[in-house]
């Protein structure tokens, strides 16, 4: 009809208000992609925090034994804080000058300290063909050169230091008893010596 409304668009009035008018919404709305964090639980258990590991001794540790022997010398040392260990691990290096030390002052120290095997009788030959050889450098440095001739097997047969399955304590007047008696106790311990060729020691081996 001329002079009439032209019609506009059919839409709903109620939609009207719905025109984006530039203003952001009152409520933020998450970004594409991103999920509200999960509502906590009341039922949820909490998972259990890992075990500390156990604190290390570092005086233990330097002694770079064998498992066993490393086990044993922790339990020795929580039931008796007060012990002081004197060796552990020896290399071929270190096992000839411990026994150049003691045989400088018995010649027989090798042969009544250790049990009869092809490298105990080795050391105690050079010892008596050698005679002249009487400074614990010089004693030291014969035993090496027997010691670096030997096998593994033949060298654990010697001395369980040499594997890592021994340690020595330091001897104490105090509470000795007590000592030794925990010392015997230990568990994997196969021989437990107070005396090494004459010379007091606490010597356990695994």
């Amino acid at each position: 009809m001329a002079g009439g409304r032209v019609p506009g668009p059919l839409a709903d009035d109620k939609l009207a208000g719905a025109v984006d008018d530039g203003r952001l919404p009152r409520t933020p709305l998450p970004g594409p992609g991103t999920l509200s964090p999960p509502v906590p639980s009341s039922s949820t258990t909490a998972l259990p925090k890992p075990a500390e590991s156990e604190p290390k001794d570092a005086d233990i540790e330097a002694l770079d034994l064998a498992e066993a022997a490393r086990k044993a010398a922790y339990e020795l040392k929580k039931k008796h804080p007060s012990v002081t260990f004197t060796s552990g691990r020896r290399d071929k290096s270190d096992q000839a000058r411990a026994m150049a030390q003691n045989v400088s002052q018995n010649r027989t120290w090798i042969e009544e300290t250790y049990v009869k095997s092809k490298a105990r009788d080795a050391c105690q030959k050079w010892l008596n063909d050698n005679t002249d050889k009487k400074t614990v450098a010089e004693i030291e440095t014969g035993l090496l050169g027997v010691l670096q001739g030997l096998t593994d097997s033949e060298l654990a047969q010697l001395s369980k230091h040499l594997s890592g399955e021994a340690f020595d304590v330091q001897p104490v007047e105090k509470d000795a008893d007590k000592i030794t008696q925990s010392i015997q106790a230990l568990p994997g311990v196969k021989k437990f010596l107070d005396m090494e060729g004459g010379p007091v020691r606490w010597h356990a081996q695994f």
